[in-house]
């Protein structure tokens, strides 16, 4: 069964909890420190967008956007996913938008794009992959969530160590445009900060008059409402599921029961659409979401210095 992450892991400061795994983060930290660096593989760019705060920070959102960029650019490119069983939704999301490529490896999977005459490889997640040396590596982070209480996993939500940021180098902050309470980069010189936020592709396709009910089986659920919030959704209810759920038939019919009697729609995300079985996809709205990229110009720029 899948659980949703500790609500402790995003407290402004550790608590007891935190505290008492500390220790374990600090073996995690050391088994992160023990990896060598990667093959680079010639022949074929590799871009890499991953996260250091565990899920929920937009990196298929951004995988798309980069994968437009470069398809106006005439690139042939691919993306790659590691073969996680849990993770169907984000592989059919993808394939809207290209060839993706699914493999238990990811160096396999770049060595079959190599084959195929791909020119770049975009990995939706992979920077703790020590396999690859990628040409091109981006950090995501959820303005609403940042880097949590601080600490590495299980202490805190972190899958390794912030001063991987210095290797990394750029860094997105994603989310609906809030304001950040902590410079937790400020400490970091010579990075690249993008900004982005999330807009609702068919947001007139709504009838802001009418109540909804909305559920999702996503990294950041809230980063969801705040996006509909902000585009005047009157929100009753809001149901959070962990990350890749998969519905039962159950909770879906007592999600769709309860709007009935207070007259109300039920919306979810393009990828939870994609969990649900036939019977359900006329009764549920999706709410399609793109990633509005601040100051692109500056990210072609980057792409263009591997080609």
């Amino acid at each position: 069964m899948k659980l949703k992450k500790p609500k402790f892991w995003d407290y402004k400061n550790p608590n007891l909890i935190s505290n008492i795994l500390y220790p374990l983060s600090k073996i995690v930290d050391w088994y992160n420190s023990t990896k060598k660096k990667g093959l680079k593989v010639d022949g074929i760019r590799t871009i890499c967008i991953g996260n250091i705060y565990l899920g929920g920070t937009g990196k298929t959102s951004l995988s798309i956007e980069l994968k437009k960029i470069l398809d106006q650019q005439k690139v042939k490119t691919c993306f790659i996913k590691k073969n996680y069983i849990d993770q169907s939704d984000e592989q059919q999301l993808l394939k809207k938008y290209g060839h993706v490529i699914v493999d238990k490896s990811r160096l396999n999977a770049l060595k079959t794009a190599l084959n195929l005459k791909f020119k770049v490889a975009i990995f939706d997640d992979g920077l703790q992959d020590n396999r690859i040396n990628y040409d091109l590596m981006f950090a995501c982070f959820n303005k609403k969530n940042l880097i949590g209480n601080g600490r590495i996993i299980p202490s805190g939500p972190l899958r390794e160590s912030l001063d991987k940021i210095k290797i990394y180098k750029n860094i997105f902050l994603i989310g609906n445009n809030e304001k950040l309470t902590k410079n937790f980069l400020k400490k970091y010189k010579n990075i690249n900060l993008f900004q982005s936020s999330y807009e609702l592709k068919n947001n007139k396709s709504f009838n802001k008059t009418k109540k909804y009910i909305v559920f999702s089986g996503i990294g950041n659920h809230q980063s969801f409402i705040d996006m509909l919030i902000k585009n005047n959704f009157n929100i009753i209810k809001n149901f959070e599921f962990p990350d890749h759920y998969q519905y039962k038939e159950y909770e879906i019919k007592k999600i769709l029961n309860i709007a009935k009697e207070i007259k109300a729609d039920v919306v979810t995300t393009e990828k939870d659409f994609m969990r649900l079985t036939s019977k359900f996809l006329n009764k549920i709205k999706i709410a399609k979401i793109r990633l509005k990229i601040n100051k692109v110009h500056k990210i072609k720029k980057l792409l263009n210095e591997i080609l």
